[in-house]
């Protein structure tokens, strides 16, 4: 397969996602990029913008505003945010930034897009995320039993791409190492889930330092708040 479909936010696993797939070989790329009025927008479209342009690959945006309109997560919409005294226990906060089936959605329309290419191009489209190992404590639409369910749907529904989760099964301090293997920017990433700058007290700004703390590489992510 020569051509990819790259679910991109503009976040850390992502980007390491995008820059992993390059590395494979493949010719064509399309980093794909979802509007779903996130409080984090403006960065996340500017660093998967920056990213597509880093690859030589194409920047395609869809917009789902309506998505924020049956979601209660932080993410979009305002709420109290906990101080994390320990990040081996994050069920309850994480839950706080749950958006519902949201990959499920995602990934209908990455499906839907390759479907489309492939009547028009005549040629398909592997498909990557950047879904990582949470454990016991992964959301239902990010672990390996939902990337073989949605790779089922799309050999019954579709041409039969393949969605690859190629990080699926690794911590972020592993996440961090293959980058900077890769020659992944860590300062062209943005992981906060409430600003367009890095808030620090988030559950992603938080996972972010941690990663950075166990993979004994140097973080150069500005926080608002250490």
């Amino acid at each position: 397969m020569e051509n990819a479909l790259i679910l991109c936010s503009g976040g850390l696993d992502s980007v390491v996602t995008s820059y992993y797939a390059k590395s494979l070989g493949y010719k064509k790329i399309k980093i794909l990029f979802f509007n779903y009025k996130q409080k984090s927008l403006k960065a996340e479209r500017k660093k998967s913008k920056l990213c597509a342009k880093k690859l030589n690959a194409k920047f395609i945006e869809i917009k789902l505003k309506w998505l924020s309109q049956i979601s209660h997560s932080l993410i979009n919409k305002p709420g109290k945010i906990s101080k994390i005294k320990n990040l081996k226990d994050t069920k309850k906060e994480s839950d706080k930034y749950y958006v519902p089936c949201r990959n499920t959605i995602f990934l209908s329309y990455a499906l839907a897009l390759a479907e489309s290419l492939y009547f028009k191009e005549k040629e398909k489209y592997d498909i990557f995320v950047g879904f990582k190992n949470e454990g016991k404590e992964s959301y239902p639409d990010t672990t390996k039993e939902f990337v073989s369910s949605i790779n089922q749907l799309s050999k019954t529904a579709t041409a039969g791409f393949k969605l690859i989760a190629p990080l699926i099964e690794k911590d972020k301090e592993d996440i961090i190492l293959l980058g900077k293997k890769l020659g992944v920017d860590f300062k062209e990433t943005h992981s906060c889930y409430l600003k367009n700058k890095h808030c620090g007290k988030c559950l992603a700004c938080e996972l972010r330092k941690a990663g950075f703390y166990w993979s004994g590489e140097k973080d150069v992510t500005r926080y608002s708040e250490k």
